[in-house]
């Protein structure tokens, strides 16, 4: 893997026509043998992550947790993660570590472990914890790889690896119904070697990443400025953080309790109720891959737009329908939904040149926070009134969508600059 990494990687990075100017060299070959690569990391990565979500029913029965208690498992991984990403883009930004990505993998290979032996729900946080500082690591330098290996196609190489942790993260439900349920929490282990796999296939892009001239020249990145003033910048910065917490409150609302919302409304069993979750995050998986060559192509702020503002009919609708209008509504929902995030993150980062590793680990940061408060705000809200009741809440939270009216044209400001 090393050889046609390495071999592939100098292809994107270098030109063969001597006459090509030396300015398009690095941006005109997009090299997907490493898109490819972090794209599987990152469906390994967040198999694991989207199993943990799956086994919460067992969890629930073998500890005799509450929604609460749920919530908090979520929240732990998640603000862990969420606090430490972007320090870790920012501290990368200026000082690029190659091999931190394998590192950080060893991180949820032990989260993993120790909740398959874990004793009790102190433990199964501790757990939750190790594998939320895997993710701190994991997103923010997987993105600046995506990145790297773009070729000038932003949007395309962020779907790409989305779409890999999009894929692992709807594996997780199936894989949970068919091995884990079945074989009781010490199966759990079994999933180490998928993060064993992980940490091979991400030592191979760390080489490839040291020896990429973006690793040297980080610091020019500054260099590419936009006309905007900082006080806008700061204000449309804002607007993406509305947007991103109307995205991912609704989310959690999703992959932590859809399972609990169809065993309640229509007494499914626990194995056919994920089967429902896997469809859901399946479609999400294929969404993601539209918003970034769309966004490339029309623009970033179309693509919010729509997959923002655009939902809110299908959510309005999802509390009121029956068991096969639901399965049909959520897999448009996660579709059109799930264009958001690729969209949202380039456009963060044409906001703020030169900073991709703190803006990739700020906003994977304010998801995964954003998902980890929603998991416990709504597990606390589901003890108080029902799950049904949660969803009518949820189905509101799309209309946020409007804000994205107050973003600039930052694309355009930009080929005028050109």
């Amino acid at each position: 893997m090393e050889t046609s990494l390495d071999k592939r990687a100098l292809a994107g990075s270098a030109s063969p026509n001597p006459s090509a100017q030396p300015a398009a060299t690095q941006v005109q070959r997009t090299v997907y043998s490493v898109l490819g690569a972090i794209s599987f990391a990152h469906l390994l990565n967040d198999m694991i992550q989207s199993l943990i979500l799956a086994i919460y029913p067992m969890l629930k029965a073998s500890f005799s947790l509450s929604f609460g208690q749920i919530g908090l498992i979520t929240l732990t991984y998640q603000i862990t993660a969420s606090l430490l990403q972007p320090l870790v883009g920012h501290f990368t930004d200026r000082r690029p570590q190659p091999y931190s990505l394998p590192i950080g993998m060893g991180f949820t290979l032990t989260g993993l472990v120790l909740m398959s032996v874990a004793p009790n729900f102190g433990v199964l946080l501790v757990a939750a914890a190790l594998v939320g500082c895997g993710s701190s690591v994991f997103h923010p330098e997987s993105s600046r790889v995506a990145r790297m290996a773009s070729g000038g196609q932003h949007g395309l190489a962020q779907s790409l690896f989305q779409v890999g942790g999009n894929a692992g993260s709807s594996l997780g439900p199936l894989l949970a119904a068919l091995i884990v349920i079945p074989h009781g929490q010490r199966s759990i282990a079994w999933f180490s070697v998928a993060a064993l796999v992980a940490i091979v296939v991400l030592a191979q892009i760390g080489r490839w990443y040291k020896q990429h001239p973006a690793t040297k020249k980080s610091r020019n990145a500054q260099a590419a400025r936009h006309a905007l003033p900082r006080g806008r910048v700061m204000f449309a910065m804002s607007v993406l953080v509305l947007l991103v917490f109307s995205k991912y409150f609704y989310l959690a609302s999703i992959n932590s309790y859809f399972t609990f919302y169809l065993i309640d409304k229509f007494h499914l069993p626990v194995q056919a109720a994920q089967i429902h979750l896997f469809v859901f995050l399946a479609a999400v998986a294929a969404g993601t891959i539209i918003g970034g060559p769309v966004g490339d192509r029309i623009g970033r702020k179309y693509v919010i737009w729509v997959s923002i503002l655009g939902v809110a009919p299908f959510t309005l609708l999802l509390p009121y329908a029956n068991l096969f209008w639901t399965s049909v509504l959520t897999v448009v929902i996660g579709v059109v939904l799930a264009s958001a995030f690729s969209a949202i993150l380039v456009y963060a980062q044409e906001l703020i040149p030169g900073k991709v590793g703190m803006v990739a680990g700020l906003f994977f940061g304010f998801a995964f926070g954003l998902g980890g408060v929603g998991a416990a705000v709504l597990g606390q809200l589901a003890d108080a009134t029902s799950i049904g009741y949660v969803y009518k809440v949820c189905s509101f939270l799309p209309l946020i969508g409007v804000l994205t009216v107050f973003l600039p044209d930052v694309e355009g400001k930009r080929a005028k600059a050109a």
